[in-house]
């Protein structure tokens, strides 16, 4: 299994914090063997909890200038019509996926072209399925520009355990369709904002496959 970059610092402090837990439990109750052992199985469960949080699949795009590929594993918990405030300041069709802890948290270019906007914003951490956490939260906007000149705008939102947004993308960069371009660490959102004619291919509480799932197709 292939383990992420963005996995290092939390891998060491959670087996530096593993290593210490053991050690006083083993020197404070010698005699205890149930409570050493519990604590050894957590141990192992909590590592592989972490290791499976970062792991990297391997996914095949099916690449096509007219679909929307989902940008990240998860849940669509939103689909509706909405004013996009940042950038196109008009009606969009917004798709929202949920990524929970066990999700893999690799985000995924939806469409390939130039990364025409790029805008971090600091912010809050409600919990990402809280209707403000796109405009509160700690959160990433990234809009792609295709060749045919159709702009798709992303959001990458931080939730209450996510205290990190890591992105590999700016402007004039030209980006393909399944690559990565950024990470989010634990519970966390992606919104999609697309044109109002897109025809949605996936329903509420579908959990698409983040690279592969084709979510929506342009007219």
């Amino acid at each position: 299994m292939t383990i992420h970059r963005e996995s290092k610092g939390t891998i060491l402090v959670s087996t530096i914090f593993l290593i210490i837990l053991n050690s006083a439990v083993a020197y404070f109750f010698e005699e205890n063997e149930i409570l050493r052992k519990i604590v050894i199985a957590f141990s192992v469960v909590f590592a592989f909890i972490i290791l499976q949080f970062f792991r990297v699949p391997v996914r095949t795009t099916p690449k096509n200038p007219k679909h929307i590929i989902a940008p990240a594993d998860g849940k669509v918990v939103v689909i509706e019509e909405v004013v996009e405030t940042e950038y196109f300041k008009e009606p969009r069709r917004q798709v929202s996926i949920f990524m929970s802890p066990i999700n893999v948290h690799i985000n995924f270019n939806p469409i390939s072209g130039i990364v025409s906007y790029f805008k971090y914003h600091p912010g809050k951490y409600l919990v990402a399925w809280h209707p403000k956490s796109s405009t509160d939260n700690e959160r990433t906007t990234v809009v792609v520009k295709h060749a045919n000149g159709t702009e798709v705008l992303f959001r990458q939102i931080a939730g209450a355990l996510a205290r990190r947004i890591c992105w590999y993308v700016k402007e004039g960069q030209s980006v393909e369709q399944g690559s990565e371009f950024g990470f989010i660490k634990f519970g966390s959102r992606i919104d999609i904002y697309l044109p109002l004619d897109a025809k949605i291919l996936v329903n509420l509480e579908d959990r698409p496959v983040g690279g592969e799932t084709v979510i929506a197709e342009l007219a």
